[in-house]
């Protein structure tokens, strides 16, 4: 596998998203005992058509709060056979309440590997917490630490519109 500083550069990654949190499918936490937070329609339709289809890892805050480790599924979900584009962040941290209508940031920094189907649920299961390991680590690298103080998670939101802001756009 190529370093992870390699995936990021082709990738054009970190990329940096913003918007409200709405109702997903609703199988992250109910099938999967996995609760992710989406994102609505509109940022997934702003994304990069550079960015592929997906899981990738990085860092997140709600509600400007503490930011906290993150692994991100984008794309079809092959497994479900989706018929809509998601974007479904896992925060690595265990939150007392839903907080659908809250306001989610993410910076994505790193990318995992591409989507695929599964024969099982036990074998998705299995591999999303392998991506969830694989996210633990690769956020422990000091090219990764730098971004969970990012000055992106300390600004106010505008909350009139999601934005995606890539690196292009933004100085660490």
């Amino acid at each position: 596998m190529p370093s992870s500083t390699k995936i990021r550069s082709l990738r054009g990654l970190p990329l940096f998203v913003e918007g409200f949190v709405v109702r997903g499918y609703g199988r992250g936490s109910k099938q999967l005992g996995i609760p992710t937070a989406n994102f609505s329609e509109q940022v997934i339709d702003d994304l990069p058509h550079s960015l592929d289809t997906g899981i990738y890892y990085g860092w997140a805050n709600v509600d400007a709060g503490e930011v906290f480790k993150m692994v991100m599924s984008v794309g079809w979900n092959p497994f479900y056979k989706n018929t809509k584009k998601s974007m479904e962040t896992h925060i690595l941290h265990v939150f007392d309440e839903d907080f659908y209508g809250s306001w989610l940031k993410v910076a994505i920094t790193g990318y995992i590997r591409p989507e695929q189907t599964y024969n099982s649920l036990e074998e998705l299961i299995a591999a999303i917490h392998n991506d969830i390991k694989v996210a633990g680590e690769e956020l422990e690298q000091p090219e990764m630490l730098k971004y969970k103080s990012d000055p992106f998670f300390n600004a106010a939101p505008d909350k009139t519109a999601p934005s995606i802001d890539s690196i292009n756009n933004h100085k660490l």
